[in-house]
């Protein structure tokens, strides 16, 4: 049987620049959320860093996930939800979120390539977030260090600089160096890149591009700014590059919330608190996901979540006290 659900937003006097909803993430968590409020009408945009920027991006085989049969890889199957999602109408932009205000009306998500608008926000970021960072990153953060290439390439036209990671998202943020860097160095800590094979042959043209596989970063260092970063190939000996600005997209295990500046409640161990719709503690403002305590890591838990907060989202918007169903 089929379920319809009839979740219409009406007379809300959205304007044209101004989304219904914004979900910053587009991994299984929020393509399902956009796959539901696209199809309730709602004006979407999903923000995501890339296919294989989270977890199940960079998960190569998956056979457990209900309804599609395997082995197929988390990106493939992060493609067919945006598919999905796409043909209700959702908007996908490739960008990096670095920072929100929920206090204004509407609420408000600054990305590398712009500032977008939204009546609600929903935070689907994941848990491939650091604590650890490398000797000096920490501390030349402004200085060279950057987590933004859409966001701070343009400072270094025509310099050298470095890029570390392995993914859609590391890739990427490479190639809109090309427009501005001399000469880009991509230390990439496996033994392979972890990104789609269109943006892998992309790479691959790009002259200013010069890869360095299973190579580990060590340190940036620098006197005042960064001056070079030292590098380690497996089974060779350390090396010095001189570099004046370092692009890190490493990955790790912890909950991303570093964009949201301290504005929502969380646990000790970094993740967000919601209630039993997904809402935060900002009204308007929903978590799915990885994001969240006593969540068990799996794609088709994810995806739930986001249903029930776009579900949430819709209920909020239009202040019902319960789902919409339309049977037919």
């Amino acid at each position: 049987m089929g379920m319809d659900l009839n979740l219409g937003l009406s007379n809300l006097g959205v304007g044209s620049d101004t989304y219904d909803v914004i979900i910053i993430g587009g991994g299984p968590a929020g393509a399902s959320a956009a796959i539901y409020t696209a199809r309730a009408d709602l004006k979407t945009l999903v923000i995501d860093k890339g296919l294989t920027a989270g977890a199940l991006g960079i998960t190569e085989k998956i056979s457990n996930y209900p309804g599609v049969p395997g082995p197929i890889s988390g990106a493939e199957l992060v493609e067919i939800m945006r598919g999905q999602a796409e043909s209700f109408g959702a908007e996908f932009i490739t960008d990096k979120v670095v920072g929100v205000d929920f206090d204004s009306d509407p609420k408000m998500v600054m990305a590398g390539t712009g500032t977008f608008h939204a009546h609600t926000v929903i935070l689907a970021t994941g848990s491939m977030g650091r604590t650890n960072s490398v000797p000096g990153e920490a501390e030349f953060l402004g200085r060279g260090v950057s987590y933004c290439a859409t966001c701070d390439g343009a400072f270094f036209r025509d310099r050298v600089v470095a890029v570390i990671g392995n993914n859609d998202e590391a890739l990427e943020e490479a190639l809109f160096l090309t427009k501005f860097a001399r000469r880009i160095h991509l230390i990439v800590p496996t033994p392979r890149l972890k990104a789609r094979e269109p943006l892998i042959r992309e790479m691959e043209t790009a002259p200013q591009i010069e890869v360095r596989l299973s190579t580990r970063l060590k340190e940036i260092f620098g006197d005042g700014r960064v001056e070079g970063v030292r590098i380690h190939p497996r089974g060779g000996e350390e090396e010095i590059l001189e570099v004046e600005g370092a692009f890190v997209y490493l990955q790790g295990g912890q909950p991303i919330t570093d964009y949201l500046g301290a504005q929502l409640e969380t646990a000790p161990d970094g993740c967000l608190l919601v209630d039993e719709e997904m809402q935060t503690s900002i009204p308007g403002v929903f978590a799915v996901g990885d994001l969240l305590c006593a969540h068990i890591k799996q794609a088709v838990i994810a995806a739930a979540d986001g249903v029930k907060a776009a579900i949430a989202v819709d209920k909020y918007l239009n202040k019902r006290e319960k789902l919409q169903i339309d049977w037919g």
